[in-house]
């Protein structure tokens, strides 16, 4: 019964009966009515190489799709190492981050950037790895906290094309 008479659809379920969100959703994440066409979703609980994982999300965040290689840092995040948690937590902040600035979010925006800044350059100082798999840690932390700052200064909504990483350094 529970919901009768609130037009709430019952809870999508994934093949093993799990709670998944079946809406389409934009290119941004944002959640579309049932029905309509959207950007094809990233699968989720993908166990990939670290490197299968950085050549992925950069593709995404080539794409505009920064929100769907959020989802694909999260899967590393998940299912590597308990000593690169922090990295790919780091990561998966910074696209979510780009997500919400991209959305025109401007306090959540800045805030995860400066967050998944923080998250790699802890992460980069603990393990003492600057280059892990070829991403440029120092170069990803500068320009997260550059974005955030333009965007806290009134620089509007961004595009997230235009203003996605270089996961491996400078465009």
């Amino acid at each position: 019964m529970g919901n009768a008479g609130t037009g709430a659809r019952d809870r999508d379920r994934d093949t093993e009966g799990r709670a998944r969100n079946a809406r389409p959703r934009d290119g941004l994440g944002r959640p579309l009515p049932y029905g309509a066409s959207g950007v094809e979703r990233q699968p989720e609980g993908v166990v990939r190489t670290p490197e299968e994982t950085v050549a992925e999300a950069q593709a995404l965040l080539d794409a505009g799709k920064p929100f769907h290689a959020h989802e694909v840092f999260e899967d590393a995040w998940k299912s590597g190492p308990e000593a690169e948690r922090t990295l790919w937590r780091g990561l998966a902040q910074l696209a979510v981050g780009l997500t919400h600035s991209a959305r025109g979010n401007v306090t959540g925006g800045a805030r995860l950037l400066r967050r998944g800044a923080g998250a790699v350059e802890e992460w980069a100082a603990g393990s003492g790895e600057r280059s892990p798999y070829g991403m440029d840690v120092e170069g990803l932390a500068r320009w997260a906290r550059e974005l955030a700052g333009r965007v806290e200064g009134g620089a509007g909504t961004v595009t997230a094309r235009t203003e996605a990483p270089r996961l491996r350094g400078a465009r």
